[in-house]
């Protein structure tokens, strides 16, 4: 498991939850970001937390907070960006924090496939899942000169990189994002 840095993209605005904080949401009585760090910790060496709201709230989990360097809150891609810039190992495992059922094998089951690629990313069926992925942090330059050029789409940055993407139809609810107050109260 050596040399993985953890990265929990809570970043966004939660505009479909009513512009909350939704890694702060409460779930079974704890903030859903904590579910999700507790899945994601057995997995990495070092957790990194991509806020850009509550940053006090979330440094009290623990780990690093990193805000996106790019202002106006710009996606998941500025959260890897200022994950891939603070993360101390070669290897970076990235999540939401609106996905608290992750698989627990998620880091190995990427790493077994990554091979050469520069990316290994979760799908299910047809659909992948591109903020469950493990990326190399040497990829950090060519991200830079993508946000840099306007881009912001995750699908267009995957495509000027070798990426695989790795089955876990076995773990399809794994994936579930909570996106709004209605999924919120049914998980």
């Amino acid at each position: 498991m050596s040399g993985v840095t953890g990265i929990v993209l809570a970043g966004g605005q939660g505009r479909r939850m009513g512009t909350v904080d939704k890694g702060l949401q409460p779930l079974r009585g704890k903030p859903m970001v904590a579910a999700v760090i507790e899945r994601l910790a057995p997995q990495v060496d070092e957790i990194l937390i991509n806020a850009n709201q509550n940053l006090d709230a979330y440094a009290q989990f623990g780990h690093r907070v990193v805000p996106d360097a790019i202002g106006g809150f710009a996606g998941p891609l500025a959260g890897l960006q200022a994950g891939l810039s603070a993360a101390r190992h070669a290897l970076v495992l990235t999540v939401p924090c609106d996905s608290p059922f992750l698989p627990a094998d998620l880091f190995a089951r990427l790493r077994k496939q990554l091979g050469e690629n520069d990316l290994a990313v979760a799908r299910t069926g047809d659909q992948p899942h591109p903020v469950f992925a493990l990326v190399r942090a040497s990829v950090l330059r060519n991200l830079e000169a993508f946000l840099a050029g306007g881009g912001r789409k995750i699908d267009a940055w995957y495509a000027s990189l070798s990426v695989i993407e790795v089955a876990f139809d076995d773990e399809a609810d794994a994936f579930r994002n909570i996106n709004t107050r209605e999924e919120l109260n049914k998980a």
